[in-house]
């Protein structure tokens, strides 16, 4: 890994090829190398992502020894947001010989706004969530033991904006489901 602090760059100029690599990795040496399944490899091949490799005379999948960089620029890419989507698209265009780094950047300035956007949400509802419990612990000290304290409707009253935003807790379906569990039978 090369340390950004330094500016060091690669010294590519030593580097002698060995069979180590300049031979075709098959995929479970491929896999093994990159960090990834076998599975994820065929994926990546299914979705355009990485080239279809050459086979071997059993039929083994062969893959190019830049087949290993691939595999590390796609793990990074995905990494910071980029889907499998856009990665084909992308990949598609720069194995054609076209240039597609304004769209990658563009691409990545939306992911930015849409974290950006998630921060917000996660920040207006910690607010949310410090005011209730503040609420609440004042509420049970006043309630008596085994006596409800009414901490939910409670929120509901005090928190009215909170209804009107869309809580990063609660997703599509659960938004749509009228039960969220089993319901409890009361013992007696």
């Amino acid at each position: 890994m090369l340390d950004p602090g330094m500016r060091s760059t690669p010294d590519t100029f030593n580097v002698t090829p060995t069979d180590s690599n300049t031979r075709p990795l098959r995929s479970g040496e491929l896999a093994r190398r990159a960090g990834v399944s076998p599975d994820t490899l065929r994926h990546y091949e299914r979705r355009g992502l990485l080239p279809r490799p050459e086979r071997s005379a059993a039929g083994y999948r062969l893959y190019s020894p830049t087949a290993l960089d691939r595999v590390r620029l796609i793990r990074g890419a995905l990494s910071i947001g980029f889907t499998v989507s856009e990665l084909g698209a992308i990949f598609a265009d720069r194995d054609c010989g076209g240039a597609p780094c304004r769209r990658v950047r563009g691409l990545a300035a939306e992911k930015l706004a849409a974290v950006e956007l998630q921060l917000r949400v996660l920040r207006f509802w910690r607010r949310e969530l410090r005011a209730a419990l503040t609420d609440w612990d004042r509420r049970l000290r006043n309630t008596p033991e085994g006596k409800r304290a009414g901490l939910l409707e409670a929120f509901v009253v005090a928190h009215p904006k909170s209804m009107e935003r869309s809580s990063p807790f609660l997703t599509p379906n659960l938004r749509k489901s009228k039960v969220l569990g089993k319901e409890r039978k009361c013992e007696k």
